[in-house]
């Protein structure tokens, strides 16, 4: 990396690689980036960031000065990409990112985050105590902060923090992206069959989180949810210490005393007899889990309890996570759930907090379109008192890509354990629907990966 100036991203308007751009950036290198489009909020930080970037893929744009030294290649890139045959043609160096962020972000003591809920969350929060606590960590996670927290930064000290995703690592490399983090200490949160596109059985999802395990060498630590689906029994085959956190009193640290509201969390943890009160303003009880994997990793690094408990209470959240968009007699919700479970897991919280109707949006990702996922469907909307199904984004199937369910295929699918379920294909239908059908106190969620056309911006600006 010594001799490298200029680095090129094809695909820079993900949040990851946005992210870690914006890093590269700020530590002196020339930074350029190329995609299919651009929007806000990434364009606008890479635009305050000053980061020359450019729609479509353009070699005469990516080469107005030269070669780039190194190009960065997005699974958005396929094989006929002008710029990566360009690249390949010419001999250019290129790396993954997740190649590029083992090489440049992974430190002495490398802390990945992984599982199937709250890898985001707890990687960011975690990576915020860190920060506050003098500890400089390297840190990248795959989401955009609520406060002016940015999601990748490149330091010179020795832990880094890394949000542990199982999906491959590129278009080229089906290996997980965890898998080139070299963890040294690990948070398991929970191993939940996911990405059917990629795994087509259970059995070769539960792979890879085995052999992550073994990464962790003897002398590195694994925090695991003692709660979380299979995390035990994974856990136990590591070579490493393990440390277990969760609501059980037997656990190292356990959490207790909930109290769930509108503004936020409060809640105990234990640890070595000892009580600590935390309180969060983030919604969900479902965080409380993920705010005690942080406490716990944090403990065991050595940060003190009362310091973990202030970087907490001013840790802010994460967009698309619960994130409130708008509140005026209705309030509407965006999250990033994407997967039956997480969709449940999202429904039930806001269950728990408010006593209104309930009506969620749903898109899944391409792995839960599958058939191999109608069962996670079964009772996954019970907490929602009504279903809709937008019309669902375009995904690109290869000759041997199972076949997957449009949206009208997953309404009536849903529909026979939740008959308040319909298929509005739409956009503009489906806001009018939404306005008729709610009342005061009622509640809107979307929840999926994408991001919805602009319907969320819609009903928010009709109902304030």
């Amino acid at each position: 990396m010594n001799n490298t100036k200029h680095i090129h991203f094809i695909g820079i308007c993900g949040v990851a690689m946005s992210a870690l751009a914006i890093a590269l950036h700020k530590t002196g290198y020339t930074v350029t980036g190329s995609d299919k489009g651009f929007y806000p909020p990434v364009s606008t930080h890479l635009k305050n960031a000053g980061i020359t970037y450019y729609p479509g893929w353009h070699v005469e744009k990516m080469t107005k000065h030269g070669d780039p030294d190194l190009v960065i290649v997005g699974n958005v890139a396929s094989s006929t990409n002008p710029e990566f045959l360009y690249v390949q043609e010419n001999n250019i160096a290129y790396k993954s990112y997740p190649e590029f962020v083992a090489e440049f972000l992974v430190k002495e003591h490398s802390i990945v985050c992984a599982g199937n809920f709250g890898k985001t969350s707890t990687s960011a929060l975690l990576s915020w105590i860190l920060k506050e606590n003098e500890y400089k960590p390297s840190y990248m996670f795959g989401g955009l902060a609520t406060h002016n927290f940015p999601s990748a930064e490149i330091t010179d000290g020795a832990y880094s923090v890394l949000e542990g995703d199982e999906y491959k690592t590129a278009r080229w490399d089906t290996r997980p992206k965890f898998m080139l983090y070299s963890p040294t200490h690990l948070l398991l949160t929970s191993i939940s069959w996911d990405h059917a596109d990629l795994y087509p059985t259970e059995a070769l999802y539960m792979k890879q989180f085995e052999h992550l395990v073994s990464l962790v060498p003897k002398n590195g630590l694994i925090v695991a949810c003692k709660d979380g689906k299979n995390v035990t029994e994974y856990a136990k085959q590591s070579q490493s210490r393990v440390v277990f956190y969760g609501k059980d009193e037997e656990n190292e640290y356990s959490y207790t005393n909930i109290t769930s509201t509108k503004n936020g969390l409060h809640f105990d943890i234990i640890h070595n007899s000892s009580t600590y009160s935390i309180t969060s303003p983030l919604l969900g009880t479902y965080m409380v889990e993920n705010i005690c994997g942080a406490f716990a990793m944090a403990s065991e690094l050595g940060i003190q309890p009362q310091n973990i408990t202030q970087s907490v209470r001013t840790f802010l959240g994460m967009r698309r996570r619960l994130e409130k968009r708008c509140e005026n007699n209705i309030t509407v919700f965006d999250d990033i759930a994407h997967s039956p479970e997480k969709a449940a897991s999202t429904l039930a919280t806001l269950r728990s907090i408010y006593t209104g109707k309930i009506i969620a949006i749903y898109e899944p990702n391409t792995g839960n379109r599958n058939k191999e996922a109608v069962p996670q469907y079964a009772h996954a909307f019970a907490h929602a008192d009504s279903v809709i199904i937008p019309r669902l984004s375009a995904v690109k199937q290869g000759p041997n890509t199972p076949e997957i369910m449009d949206g009208k295929a997953l309404s009536d699918m849903i529909e026979t354990t939740h008959p308040n379920t319909k298929y509005i294909e739409d956009d503009n239908e489906l806001v009018t629907h939404l306005i008729e059908h709610t009342k005061k106190e009622d509640v809107i969620v979307f929840l999926g990966s994408h991001g919805f056309r602009g319907m969320i911006e819609m009903v928010c600006k009709a109902i304030t």
